[in-house]
């Protein structure tokens, strides 16, 4: 755990308090009969300062210093560091208020006899910063991991860096293997002579400033998540610092293995790792020089100038042209049919006019330094997904379920292997799933579902006004308590959670359930939700996931008998993950569609494409299926879909033509008046309910 401000105050009080106790114990050896004098005197003498008879409440620590304010409040204790002769006999005149002594200040810590400790003290006290990301809180736990250590170096032993340290060096500028960037953890450089000990406490301390930001980037502190999305909530595993300096400075030669270790370990991580460095191996050829040309007029092929030997080193052709049996050499100074071809691909890679005419422009792009060197859209994606493997908790667990969004899938790990799959829908566009870790605790069978405040508040209730009966005849349950109206939809095949939901209770109020509309899974793009996820065949699910003696005929035995709760025997992990980029197991890399727009505001928070993060948003803000379109599937065409924005009025007859998503339910209702059809998107128990745009095509 990280030390705190106050944890650093706390100590050095603790030691001004063992100093000042010391003094005391000192004085009252000195003088052995001094202080049971003056308490005497005080009991008995008929002139002292009234005593009360019980002591009074201990002030807070804030109150202390604040001296009486009338002659009758209690006094001060005396501080245990003063002086016995320092205390008043007590003999004063009644009503006058006693003077009280001022308490000692606290002294700070004597410097550390050694010179080269006390340069670590020194630089630590010092307000300038060590490295720019380095955050107050983590430089208070520096500093008191240097001060319980008395401020000894652990990363320089006699002028030089230890194992350990060059270790650490070579990890930090290798951090390039791990999607970081090495610049970010510069390491600082010893001089061989003349190396003062301000200069050895400077490159110790930026050292384990080093370390400690590496250890926090690698476990996902390096961006702030709610600047990429709010629904982004997982818990990271920051490593405390003094934790971190501890462990790898003591490990010598294995710190920098130590170190590294911070970088998630699971297959799928790894796998993009050695992506990355596959890719890395063919890009890094050696980037070709800039060159600057003295201005001129624009030259085409044919043309003649002195610019075009400097052209011929900068694309490496050779001189001249060679000559030939019909024709000598060529001019060097010849813009010939060569040089012309090697500008137009310049040209091409820089997003110019490919025209082989050296132009202006061309000439401007030739002396700024070549762009191939910056990170390809290829390396950009992989590292952003290695960023998100981060968000993950460093142990998934022996058993765990793992959602990755943008796949629309679920997946059921037991005892490390994959026990099921299935496919699942998610959230929309405009109410993403959110990103993060839970536990499964229960389920629910036959679950009922409250309707949410929005779509109560903008369907029932005006409803209600003018239908006492509007929800009795939906098969809904209207409750009034305290004044207060709520909506229950009861268990049933209707119900807007199915047969069964799962819980892992979260602040998002989301969760794994079933659904009416089974038909929308064979939809390839499933982002149709309000947050929550649907299971597609929700009773195989709970085979994997809930204890033996629950199977899915028992469960199923026990539809239509009332809510019932089975809690499971250990809490499941359930991991909410978006990967949009992932390696197979026969190396090929397989790419998914951004869903909510998320890698673009990654890339500029990496600092992997320029931009800023308040114009890097989610493509539209809406999804493609907002509006009805003629010819699409069942699937496609559900009203969450149609829902999603509020079209404009089209005629009765060509609504009537749209296909309908819950055609598998003959029992539902048929007729298409606002009046008979339940409320937009009936069925997400969560946060993200959005107000409906109009009446549904269906129950759900």
């Amino acid at each position: 755990m990280g030390v705190s401000r106050s944890a650093a105050v706390a100590l050095s009080a603790l030691l001004a308090a063992s100093t000042a106790q010391a003094q005391t114990a000192q004085a009252q050896t000195a003088e052995p009969a001094a202080t049971p004098s003056v308490i005497r005197n005080a009991a008995v003498d008929p002139g002292a300062a009234p005593v009360a008879p019980e002591a009074p409440k201990p002030a807070l620590a804030a109150d202390a210093p604040k001296p009486a304010t009338s002659p009758d409040a209690p006094a001060a204790e005396a501080p245990p560091a003063q002086a016995p002769g320092a205390q008043t006999s007590g003999a004063q005149t009644p009503g006058a208020q006693a003077p009280i002594a001022p308490a000692p200040a606290a002294e700070a810590p004597p410097p550390p006899a050694d010179p080269q400790s006390a340069a670590v003290a020194a630089r630590l006290s010092d307000p300038a910063p060590l490295l720019p990301r380095l955050s107050t809180k983590e430089r208070e736990a520096i500093q008191a991991f240097y001060a319980l250590g008395a401020f000894k170096p652990v990363w320089i032993a006699d002028g030089a860096f230890t194992p350990a340290a060059k270790s650490v060096a070579a990890r930090l500028a290798a951090a390039g293997e791990d999607g970081l960037t090495a610049s970010a953890y510069p390491v600082p450089v010893l001089g061989t002579q003349g190396v003062t000990e301000a200069q050895l406490a400077e490159a110790e301390l930026k050292l384990s400033a080093a370390v400690v930001l590496y250890a926090r980037d690698a476990r996902g502190g390096r961006i702030a998540l709610s600047s990429v999305s709010r629904l982004i909530t997982p818990v990271l595993d920051i490593p405390a610092p003094d934790t971190v300096l501890g462990r790898i400075a003591s490990a010598g030669s294995s710190a920098g293995a130590l170190l590294q270790g911070y970088n998630p370990a699971q297959p799928g991580y790894l796998a993009l790792k050695a992506r990355l460095a596959a890719l890395r191996g063919h890009n890094h050829a050696p980037v070709p020089p800039s060159v600057q040309l003295p201005p001129g007029p624009v030259l085409k092929l044919g043309m003649t100038d002195p610019r075009v030997p400097a052209l011929r080193s900068r694309f490496g052709l050779e001189t001249r042209t060679a000559g030939t049996l019909d024709s000598g050499p060529g001019d060097p100074e010849t813009y010939d049919a060569r040089v012309a071809a090697a500008v137009s691909g310049f040209q091409r890679g820089r997003g110019l006019p490919a025209t082989g005419t050296l132009t202006a422009q061309t000439v401007a792009a030739l002396a700024r330094p070549d762009t191939a060197a910056r990170t390809d859209e290829g390396e950009a994606a992989l590292i952003v997904n290695m960023e998100r493997w981060r968000w993950l908790p460093s142990d998934l667990g022996r058993d765990y379920v793992m959602v990755n969004i943008p796949e629309f899938k679920l997946r059921v790990i037991r005892d490390g292997r994959q026990r099921d799959e299935a496919r699942v829908i998610v959230g929309k566009t405009e109410s993403p799933t959110p990103i993060f870790s839970g536990m499964m605790e229960y389920a629910v069978v036959n679950p009922s579902w409250n309707v949410p405040p929005s779509i109560l508040k903008n369907e029932f209730l005006p409803g209600l006004a003018r239908d006492p009966n509007y929800a009795a005849r939906r098969g809904y349950e209207v409750v009034y308590r305290n004044g207060n109206v709520s909506v229950r939809q009861p268990p049933g095949e209707r119900n807007a959670l199915g047969f069964i939901k799962f819980m892992f209770p979260n602040n998002h109020a989301v969760y794994l359930h079933d659904t009416p509309n089974r038909g929308l899974f064979s939809a390839s793009q499933r982002a149709l939700s309000h947050g929550c996820v649907r299971v597609d065949d929700p009773f195989r699910f709970a085979d994997a996931v809930l204890p033996e003696a629950w199977s899915s005929e028992r469960l199923k035995k026990l539809i239509g008998k009332g809510e019932r709760h089975i809690r499971l025997p250990e809490k499941l992990p359930v991991h909410l993950a978006y990967f949009t980029t992932s390696v197979d197991e026969a190396g090929g890399v397989r790419t998914l569609p951004d869903l909510y727009g998320y890698d673009a505001r990654m890339k500029v928070a990496l600092g992997l494409s320029p931009g800023s993060l308040l114009v890097a948003k989610a493509p539209g803000g809406k999804t493609s299926g907002a509006k009805p379109v003629a010819g699409r599937t069942s699937g496609s065409g559900s009203a969450e879909a149609a829902n999603a924005v509020k079209p404009k009025p089209k005629p009765v007859a060509e609504v009537r033509r749209r296909p309908r998503p819950e055609a598998a339910f003959a029992d539902a209702p048929t007729t298409r008046t606002s009046a008979a059809r339940a409320p937009a998107d009936f069925g997400e128990p969560d946060l993200w309910t959005p107000r409906p745009g109009r009446t549904s095509n269906g129950w759900w």
